[in-house]
């Protein structure tokens, strides 16, 4: 009976810390994509062109490697659930105070300011989850944590039907101020990584020399997620303003195809992270990329509506197919020392490094046509990043624990 209880309770812990890690990067998600899809709104207000406040997004993905050092070091030696509370509550406060941003200036430095907060949430929360769950389902529920990012826009698109149109775009931020009440469950229901305590080193200098003595694995997981966010940030984050500007789409339909296209993200990145638990990782990744290669004439060039609708979703099923890998992909090939650190701080290394990616579709969307832009830009990156991918390493079903 005691076994069982035993069992119960780790099922429990396991549950918590999915869900806190899931809904984290939801929240982070719908504040980030909330720009996205009051871009023009916030321009006209501010009397800024459309790629300055593009630039705003591209200021929040740069200083995520801030946010991922500072919050990733916290989670190794104070452990995951602190670092993971306060990180919440910052970034929900910063998302408000966007909101009330008198002028551009305000509002870039406040966007400089949640790209700290973004980019602490996603290692410390999937460190956190990866290392409660049982290895052999850590592919799937990798995809299902991961996907917390599309449900993060899909909310983003709905809010923006149902909220902006009365509202005003001020409002949208305000909401961003959700993520604080989660810290509340986190310190209530979300139980300490035992992966954690094990591996727990309190001596600076050793921390130390295990970075040096990874540098190279480290080097190879910027790369990969320099590529990843590649591919993310470049079919996603200007692809509203392609749907309103060159397909004279009205906010509305813009925002229902998102979310068709958000629930293809979801459905793939589970899908994949089920093929790559069967598969292997690199496998299942390098086929969604290269499948989205091939899509990329029915995403931007289709005729129709409805053509349009269907390259949306599959498009996206295949890009987020590849990332629901990610969490256990990355997690498993860091040390367990440095697994509050080393995958987030890569991570967000890589969106240091593809941060202009919006920017610069948004230039080239003004001089030639978004889907030129957006279409050559899109099969370039996906091809490369399977390439990065099936050369790289993988440590599928490693366990976390030392015993």
């Amino acid at each position: 009976m005691g076994e069982g209880k035993a069992t119960a309770i780790d099922r429990a812990n396991q549950r918590n810390a999915l869900i806190a890690s899931f809904l984290g990067w939801t929240l982070d998600a719908f504040d980030f994509f909330i720009l996205v899809m009051v871009l023009d709104a916030v321009a006209k207000t501010f009397g800024r062109t459309r790629p300055e406040i593009a630039l705003a997004l591209t200021a929040s993905l740069a200083m995520r490697p801030v946010g991922a050092f500072l919050f990733g070091i916290m989670a190794d030696r104070y452990g995951r659930r602190l670092p993971l509370m306060l990180d919440l509550i910052f970034y929900s406060i910063i998302e408000v105070l966007s909101g009330l941003a008198p002028n551009y200036t305000t509002f870039m430095i406040l966007r400089l300011l949640f790209g700290i907060g973004m980019g602490g949430e996603w290692g410390v929360g999937a460190s956190l989850a990866m290392e409660a769950v049982a290895p052999k389902w850590r592919g799937v529920l990798s995809g299902l944590l991961q996907e917390g990012y599309a449900l993060g826009y899909l909310l983003a698109a709905i809010a923006y039907v149902t909220v902006f149109p009365h509202f005003g775009w001020r409002v949208m931020f305000f909401m961003g101020g959700l993520p604080a009440l989660l810290s509340l469950f986190v310190r209530a229901r979300v139980k300490e990584s035992d992966a954690w305590r094990e591996h727990k080193m309190t001596d600076w200098g050793s921390y130390r020399r295990a970075i040096g003595a990874n540098w190279r694995l480290f080097l190879y997981l910027v790369l990969l997620m320099a590529m990843m966010n590649l591919i993310s940030h470049g079919t996603q984050d200007m692809y509203p303003t392609f749907l309103q500007q060159q397909r004279q789409f009205s906010p509305q339909q813009t925002a229902s195809i998102t979310i068709v296209s958000m629930v293809g993200a979801i459905a793939g990145g589970i899908l994949f992270g089920l093929f790559s638990d069967r598969s292997g990782r690199r496998r299942a990744m390098a086929t969604a990329a290269l499948c989205g290669v091939l899509l990329v004439p029915l995403w931007v060039f289709a005729p129709s509506t409805a053509l349009i609708v269907a390259g949306a979703f599959l498009m996206q099923f295949m890009v987020q197919g590849a990332w629901g890998v990610i969490p256990a992909h990355i997690n498993e090939l860091s040390p367990g020392p440095l697994r509050g650190f080393f995958p987030g701080f890569a991570y967000q290394l890589g969106v240091l490094l593809a941060s202009s990616i919006t920017y610069v579709e948004a230039l080239l969307g003004e001089h030639f046509t978004y889907a030129q832009a957006m279409g050559i830009l899109a099969a370039g990156m996906l091809f490369i990043a399977a390439i990065v991918i099936a050369l790289g390493p993988e440590a599928k079903g490693v366990s976390f624990r030392k015993a």
